[in-house]
């Protein structure tokens, strides 16, 4: 084999290599192989949130700054924790020309017995980076978002499930 060709062999696995650990950096930092902590180690307001989250459906409104209100809905079979503030929603997400199923890794926070997603320039993969604050209480959930130049608000209510 000529030095050009084993040059090139060599390119060729230095490449293969750097995308295997760059794919199992990007699968660890977006939390998607993460194991759930177990039920067992959570307190009751976490496991009353899991319980709530689980085969839920927000169904509600969003804005975007200086434009009529869009429905919005956001499928969810279940959601766990798998760190000291990282949960794992695993949603269907649906708006505009996009629908997709995924597990999206957030940060939440808690406000008193109040669930609070906060996002600050948050990249999701395959959807963007986002800015948002979230509460979920009770049956509803309101917030603020923003995604690059556009932004607003949304709100609406947690219902179970009907289905696919």
């Amino acid at each position: 084999m000529s030095v050009s060709g084993r040059f090139t062999s060599a390119a060729v696995v230095v490449v293969l290599v750097l995308m295997a650990f760059g794919g199992g950096w990007l699968v660890g930092r977006a939390g998607i192989g993460s194991p759930a902590v177990s039920e067992a180690e959570l307190n009751d307001l976490e496991r009353g949130f899991a319980e709530r989250m689980q085969n839920a459906t927000l169904v509600g409104q969003f804005t975007i700054a200086g434009r009529e209100g869009q429905t919005d809905r956001y499928d969810i079979s279940s959601v766990e924790k798998i760190g000291d503030d990282r949960w794992r929603f695993n949603t269907r997400v649906r708006y505009g020309d996009v629908d997709t199923t995924l597990p999206i890794v957030v940060p939440l926070a808690w406000a008193g017995d109040t669930p609070v997603v906060t996002l600050t320039d948050y990249s999701i993969p395959t959807l963007g980076t986002f800015t948002a604050r979230v509460i979920f209480y009770e049956d509803r959930y309101a917030g603020t978002w923003q995604h690059g130049e556009v932004g607003g608000l949304m709100y609406g209510t947690i219902k179970k499930s009907e289905g696919p």
